[in-house]
């Protein structure tokens, strides 16, 4: 290796997003493909990804990641054996601070772990990001961009800089619409009325081509089937980070998450529920009240949005990838 190149280990499996206290080892992948935004900092270094096995294809070949690895105990010792430039942990998980801290290195950002008040902390740097996934009302009221935090983390400058996904799909554009109707099991509270979903692919048939979701049962041909579509309609989810990845344009419905902690790239529209709920954003995966806050964004708003993105004089001045 070029002794001029930097050796870099980055940390992120997915078990807990980094800017929410929930550790699950549930995977989010959409908090995986946006921690690449730190990738345009090290394209001259020697980058290690170790990530969980679910979240592979979407750093399997990555220009700038020379290896990925799945995370298990194997790799644990294989890593505990190298020495590093840098070690970046972007894992709450205690057990893997605990792995991160072992680790040789010149430096370390992100979260630690410290053994005499047996809390995670944090490295200098990641101060702010410990301070919203701790404090709910922090969170609610933060204003930074999710891309714009995670670069801050590792004392990087936030230029908008893009995701880097690893799968290139070689599907061509075969619909405007992409109607991304179905959640993860983390939040189903996110989830639109299937009956909203309905009355929306009746207002746009006729007019423009469409596709319900497809790919449901693996990343790859979900991927495929995003890049196949003009404009994707979702929810908070991985589908809008795909979509942005990909530089398709995205209309997200937003509502027990926070509307404005994703950088959209001029790509994207966010529409929210048009009701007096004290607790938009609960950022709570189940709701309480009688009906969901989702239920308050309704087909006909999407549709004049559709509209508005797709009508034939606009197309030239969007960039569709």
């Amino acid at each position: 290796m070029d002794k001029n190149r930097k050796k870099i280990l980055i940390i992120k499996l997915g078990y807990s997003e980094t800017l929410d206290r929930e550790i699950e080892k549930i995977p989010s992948l959409g908090d995986v493909l946006r921690t690449t935004v730190v990738l345009h900092l090290f394209k001259k270094d020697f980058v290690t990804w170790l990530v969980d096995e679910k979240a592979y294809p979407l750093l399997r070949d990555n220009k700038y990641i020379a290896k990925v690895l799945i995370y298990n105990k194997g790799e644990f010792l294989k890593i505990q054996r190298q020495q590093y430039d840098i070690v970046i942990n972007f894992e709450k998980d205690p057990e893997i601070c605990l792995f991160s801290d072992s680790i040789k290195s010149k430096r370390h950002y992100g979260f630690r772990f410290d053994k005499d008040e047996g809390k995670i902390k944090y490295y200098d740097g990641s101060e702010g990001a410990f301070e919203i996934c701790n404090d709910i009302e922090v969170k609610r009221c933060n204003e930074k961009y999710w891309q714009q935090i995670i670069m801050e983390m590792v004392h990087g400058e936030w230029k908008q800089q893009n995701y880097v996904l690893g799968y290139k799909p070689k599907s061509k554009i075969k619909y405007d619409v992409g109607l991304n109707w179905a959640v993860g099991v983390k939040w189903p509270n996110k989830a639109w009325p299937k009956e909203y979903w309905e009355r929306l692919s009746n207002l746009i048939k006729g007019r423009y081509t469409y596709s319900w979701q497809e790919g449901l049962d693996g990343i790859c041909d979900y991927i495929e089937w995003i890049n196949s579509c003009r404009l994707l309609v979702t929810s908070d989810s991985l589908c809008q980070h795909i979509a942005l990845a990909l530089k398709r344009k995205v209309i997200i419905l937003y509502g027990p998450t926070h509307s404005n902690e994703t950088y959209l790239y001029g790509r994207g529209k966010e529409l929210l529920p048009e009701v007096d709920y004290k607790c938009v954003p609960c950022l709570k995966n189940k709701c309480r009240q009688e009906k969901s806050c989702m239920g308050f964004i309704y087909p006909k708003r999407v549709d004049n949005e559709i509209n508005k993105i797709l009508d034939k004089n606009l197309q030239k001045n969007f960039n569709y990838g």
